[in-house]
């Protein structure tokens, strides 16, 4: 079995359960089968999923970079993967937000003219709600025939994964209310994953 066979058969099937591990775990605390929930249990659910959605964005983003200082080419297989996984957590992020913590699934009629003035009103949740709009796009053209089908306009939607990037750390600070310390790590990362960027395209 080769190197790309060993990716396809083992590392795949593998790299999706660790990924969607989180989640599980998640699910299990919902249902307090682990106790790990606090007394605003909604709130962790939220902050959990929005936690694992940026932190999917920054390996999302670092799948190049690595791929090229280490030789590995076959990283750029799970790239795919890890970007949707990214969309997944955002949105689960986005669906406890809109369904439990703001009431739509209790009271729709009601709560929907809040939840639209939250998105139209509040700019962090504006920016967020940006944020998943583009990683939508992005996962509805992520298979191979809206690729080919796209062509060169594949390329410059699926860029707008870094200003994702940008808009879902600057989501993250501004909501944060007291310890900054995983705002500022978000935002290093992400400065260090674009200035690669900006320093390759520079020597293109």
């Amino acid at each position: 079995m080769n190197t790309l066979q060993k990716v396809r058969f083992v590392g795949k099937p593998i790299v999706f359960l660790v990924c969607l591990l989180p989640a599980l775990l998640v699910v299990g605390d919902a249902f307090n089968i682990t106790g790990q929930l606090s007394a605003n249990p909604v709130e962790d659910i939220l902050d959990r999923f929005g936690n694992w959605g940026i932190r999917f964005i920054m390996i999302t983003l670092a799948v190049t970079p690595l791929r090229k200082i280490t030789g590995w080419n076959w990283l750029a297989r799970f790239r795919r993967m890890f970007g949707l996984f990214t969309f997944f957590y955002v949105l689960m992020h986005f669906l406890v937000w809109i369904l439990l913590d703001r009431g739509l699934a209790v009271d729709p009629a009601f709560q929907l003219a809040i939840v639209w003035e939250d998105l139209t009103e509040r700019p962090f949740i504006t920016i967020g709600f940006t944020a998943l709009l583009l990683l939508t796009a992005m996962a509805v053209t992520s298979t191979n025939a809206m690729r080919r089908r796209l062509q060169r306009n594949w390329d410059r939607l699926h860029y707008s994964v870094y200003a994702v990037g940008v808009l879902g750390v600057w989501h993250y600070w501004w909501q944060v209310k007291k310890d900054t310390s995983d705002a500022w790590i978000y935002a290093v990362i992400l400065a260090a994953l674009l200035g690669y960027r900006i320093w390759k395209m520079k020597r293109a």
